[in-house]
């Protein structure tokens, strides 16, 4: 009984913080809820609908932990063009038309759910989704930029209306018409209190959200003007219109259309967009959450997709996870999901108790919010950020985002979708390479015993397309281990799975776990940023390497210095030195790279790449090797774990060393070499328990060198950390045998 009576209390004691997030929540989700709902053509009260009734079944039947439900912006335009087309120009019955697609969207979201289809959201490009983004805050910004200067009639689509807003800022100074300019000037200081609000410095003036500000002083405004006894400027066509009785002026959904064409296709724009801006954002909440704690994300596509039914039911519009009053959620110290459901609860009394003073809110002023929200959703440095991870990406942006605003959301991110694949196919001159393998096993994990890491290796190629499978194995590791990461097998890797490891990054070391990338080295990229494309340089053509560091390579670069030692990148094909070790007897090395030196070249660290076996066995293998150069000669030896190579040295001639009153080195290492008497010398006490007390390396000596290796992949930084530590460790333990004294 006591872990119940644990969290019973630490939820109790938790509950101050969650009312008071959701309070402040419940602000901004006010104005917002109004304004999403007008700016999709429906009645403002659903957007009050539909964030209530999220925050209410969410709250008690949702997967995730600090998120907030209500109406999202990424629906506006999808709703916006259901209500238009489904209506036919009666834009109140297509509203109802709209409210049983909404309802039917919303069973299919909880057939997502059932079907754990909650990693839908990894299937779409990201720099696809950034043009999808930009799309809609573009469509937000074309319909609501005419309401903020007092323009409510006007119609037409996206594009049009973009084009006509240079023509109604003229208009409003050419033709004097008093309510309009009353209300342009409510919506530019509105908009300027949005812009401006993150940089007043001070801590009270901030307990109060900007939306609720902009509220605030154009309601007070009317009241001033009313105590004055001055006429108010506005009508009630510039006016929030919320009917007297809420419950009883209920809508309810009109299925007639339920098997038209443009019926159906308004249901899946409606459950994909709303899926996705779902899934992207809980999972952005899920960085957020001080916490670290993972959302269930099928859990939670059913809550979503029940509350989204009810709210269609009731007039609402639909039910999404939203991130922006997310983020002030955890914000404000919100620790479990029932801030969402104090947020809806707050939305109930500012309905019930404030009624009189939403109908003085000027539509300007919610359409300035709406606004800004756009403009964050478009802003130019959107461009500039995915023009820094590569020229490819503008391509992909500005299809996806091109595509939305001439037709529409779904044909949108098809177009994003199909670009990419095709540059894809493009850069590597192949699209067989995709086809052939997309459906073959390409992710390894197992736990390494000796060091308990998790090794996660990675095939062929790893894109948008098949990045669910790499994510399915990172969350069976717990976030508090260890993970290295392994791309040396992998062709392409896109710039939506960089992107995607770097959450994973995040999570893990904010639960003190790590997630290293490595075999990386050796792709070509087209710009320094770490989210770059990744692709694999031919063999054939040994381009330089150096030209963008990968975050392994700069972390190595960063270890040489601490080492004191140089470092360099490039491919160096001087490998004849190797040939000497038993290791590399009968192995094609064709170069090294990502070499750590010292000054007098004593101990050299560097990645080498190697082939084994011929024709269809033939092998590519890479791994990280340590070469040291003794100032001495030394007896020959291999030593490596009992039973490991054993087969290997048998065939070359050696045979187990037993090293007298240490059975527990001779049971555990393999020991062989041609001069026994030498080598007897050479293992002293110290060194042994030395031995004994590391992790096993492989370890040779070619008379006057020493070759160290740990396993047959290439390292993380942090083991290359312990190689050279215990290198140099080994080095100042080795001794001239006593027989050469």
């Amino acid at each position: 009984m006591s872990p119940k009576t644990n969290h019973t209390k630490i939820f109790f004691k938790a509950l101050p913080k969650n009312i008071f997030s959701g309070f402040v929540v419940s602000l901004i989700a006010l104005p917002l809820g109004l304004g999403l709902a007008m700016a999709s053509e429906a009645p403002p009260i659903s957007g009050i609908i539909a964030a209530v009734v999220g925050g209410v079944v969410v709250s008690v039947l949702g997967g995730s932990n600090v998120t907030i439900t209500g109406p999202g912006n990424g629906l506006v335009i999808v709703l916006m063009g259901a209500i238009t087309t489904l209506g036919n120009g009666d834009m109140y019955q297509g509203y109802l038309f709209t409210l049983a697609a909404i309802v039917v969207s919303g069973v299919l979201m909880v057939l997502l759910g059932f079907l754990k289809m909650g990693r839908m959201a990894d299937f779409f490009p990201a720099s696809a989704i950034e043009g999808m983004l930009a799309a809609i805050g573009l469509g937000i910004i074309a319909k609501q930029f005419h309401i903020m200067i007092g323009h409510n009639h006007e119609t037409g689509s996206i594009i049009v209306l973009l084009a006509e807003i240079p023509k109604g800022v003229f208009n409003l100074f050419q033709t004097f018409d008093p309510p309009a300019l009353f209300a342009a000037a409510i919506g530019f200081v509105s908009l300027l209190i949005m812009a401006f609000y993150s940089k007043i410095r001070n801590e009270y003036f901030h307990l109060v959200p900007a939306p609720m500000w902009i509220l605030i002083l154009t309601v007070g405004l009317g009241y001033l003007f009313s105590a004055l006894n001055i006429p108010y400027p506005l009508g009630e066509s510039h006016l929030l219109s919320i009917p007297d009785n809420v419950i009883q002026n209920l809508a309810f959904p009109d299925f007639s259309k339920a098997m038209h064409g443009d019926f159906i296709v308004a249901v899946v724009a409606i459950t994909l967009i709303a899926s996705i801006e779902s899934l992207l954002s809980i999972k952005a909440v899920d960085k957020l959450d001080p916490q670290s704690k993972r959302s269930n994300v099928n859990k939670d596509l059913k809550a979503l997709g029940l509350a989204t039914t009810l709210s269609g039911f009731l007039g609402g519009l639909n039910v999404v996870t939203v991130i922006a009053r997310s983020s002030v959620n955890v914000n404000n110290g919100a620790t479990n999901r029932s801030s969402n459901f104090f947020h809806a609860l707050f939305l109930i009394l500012f309905v019930v108790l404030f009624q009189d003073q939403l109908r003085k809110i000027p539509l300007a002023a919610l359409a300035a919010i709406l606004v800004y929200t756009g403009y964050k959703l478009a802003t130019p440095k959107t461009i500039n950020k995915i023009a820094k991870i590569g020229k490819e990406q503008i391509i992909i942006f500005l299809t996806t985002l091109l595509t939305t605003l001439y037709t529409n959301l779904i044909t949108g991110i098809s177009a994003g979708i199909l670009i990419t694949f095709i540059i894809h196919a493009i850069i590597n001159k192949n699209i067989a390479f995709f086809l052939s393998h997309v459906a073959k096993p390409n992710i390894l994990l197992y736990k390494e015993k000796d060091v308990g890491n998790f090794y996660v290796s990675v095939k062929y190629f790893c894109t948008f397309i098949n990045f669910y499978k790499l994510k399915r194995k990172l969350d069976m590791v717990p976030e508090d281990q260890d993970v290295i990461l392994d791309f040396s097998l992998c062709n392409f890797v896109d710039h939506t799975v960089m992107e995607g490891l770097e959450s994973y990054t995040e999570t893990f070391a904010k639960k003190g776990g790590n997630i290293e990338l490595i075999g990386l080295d050796k792709h070509e990229a087209d710009s320094h940023h770490p989210f770059a494309i990744r692709k694999i340089i031919p063999l054939d053509k040994l381009k330089p390497i150096e030209r963008y560091f990968t975050k392994r390579q700069t972390l190595l670069e960063a270890t040489a210095n601490d080492f004191h030692m140089s470092y360099a990148a490039e491919k160096n094909t001087d490998t004849a030195f190797l040939n000497k070790f038993v290791f590399f007897k009968t192995r094609e090395i064709p170069y090294i790279y990502n070499t750590l030196k010292e000054e007098n070249e004593r101990y050299m660290l560097f990645d080498v790449e190697f082939t084994e076996g011929a024709f269809i066995a033939k092998e590519v293998v890479k791994t990280t090797v340590m070469h040291i150069n003794l100032d001495f000669d030394i007896p020959f030896f291999t030593l490596d774990k009992e039973g490991l190579l054993d087969f290997k040295y048998g065939l070359e001639g050696f045979k187990d060393i037993t090293i007298d009153n240490h059975p527990d080195f001779n049971k555990r290492f393999f020991l062989s070499g041609e001069n026994n008497k030498a080598i007897h010398s050479l293992f002293t006490d110290e060194l042994i328990l030395f031995l004994e007390s590391h992790p096993y390396y492989h370890i040779e000596s070619s008379g006057t060198t020493l070759l160290i290796l740990k396993k047959e992949r290439l390292l993380s930084v942090q083991e290359i950390k312990a190689m050279l530590y215990f290198g140099q460790q080994l080095c100042g333990l080795v001794q001239i045998p006593q027989e050469q004294l």
